[in-house]
């Protein structure tokens, strides 16, 4: 039995796995437990927009290893987790959040939560719909037009063009898939994050709608003995770090 490593030993350890060794076979219940801590990640507004697809069956996994343009990292793969940003959810993941506060609060007449409480049912009825509310990229242009003016007076948030909020859809996305590979690295298995894909096809293959977009395809294996393809290089820290 691989003992598990620390967190740090973890990061250390996770490299990107281009060749997995097709000999050594994966579980896949801890897999689906490593997606668990996935979704754990810190996420904007807790909205959760992601989705994941653990691919285990051969045939979907030959599929989405041409729509992987045939990169080794997919060919050798055990299993694959594809992660999925979701933007086109907010309406119902907002209200799964109201939900969930009214569980913990109590489902009561409106004059009756505190002020704490309204802001919080507030953030998800009425502050959220009209951030994420489009329509064609239109309302974003809108909204970001007066938001901007608004900022020449005072801090605003502005990202709420439609580019915008896909790009927030997808770091939250980006997050959970961070937490996977960390948390495979600490059971000793191995990913390769992949962008190099026919996100269509991929789509397609998983019959996913139109909203949906493909954040990464990860591959999962045990690397082979040549399985990394160098050592690690990273430009010297002191030219990305700055204490102010």
């Amino acid at each position: 039995m691989i003992p598990e490593k620390k967190v740090t030993e973890a990061i250390q350890y996770r490299r990107s796995v281009r060749v997995f060794d097709k000999d050594v076979d994966i579980d896949t219940e801890k897999v689906k437990q490593c997606v668990q801590n996935a979704v754990l990640a810190p996420t904007s507004s807790n909205l959760q927009l992601w989705e994941f697809y653990h691919i285990t069956d051969e045939k979907v996994l030959k599929q989405l290893t041409v729509a992987c343009l045939d990169q080794n990292a997919a060919k050798t793969a055990k299993q694959l987790v594809v992660v999925v940003a979701r933007k086109d959810l907010w309406k119902q993941r907002a209200k799964a959040n109201v939900s969930f506060l009214k569980s913990v609060y109590g489902d009561k007449a409106k004059e009756e939560y505190s002020r704490r409480e309204k802001f919080a049912l507030n953030y998800y009825q009425k502050l959220i719909p009209s951030i994420y509310t489009e329509f064609l990229g239109i309302l974003g242009l809108l909204k970001y037009a007066v938001f901007n003016c608004i900022g020449l007076f005072r801090p605003v948030y502005r990202q709420v063009r439609l580019s915008d909020l896909r790009i927030v859809a997808h770091k939250s996305a980006g997050l959970a898939a961070q937490n996977f590979m960390i948390s495979m690295a600490a059971i000793g298995y191995d990913t390769c994050p992949m962008e190099g894909s026919d996100t269509l096809r991929v789509k397609k293959i998983l019959k996913l709608p139109r909203g949906a977009e493909i954040n990464m395809i990860i591959g999962c294996g045990v690397r082979s003995e040549n399985g990394v393809y160098g050592p690690q290089f990273r430009v010297p820290f002191e030219t990305t770090y700055f204490e102010l």
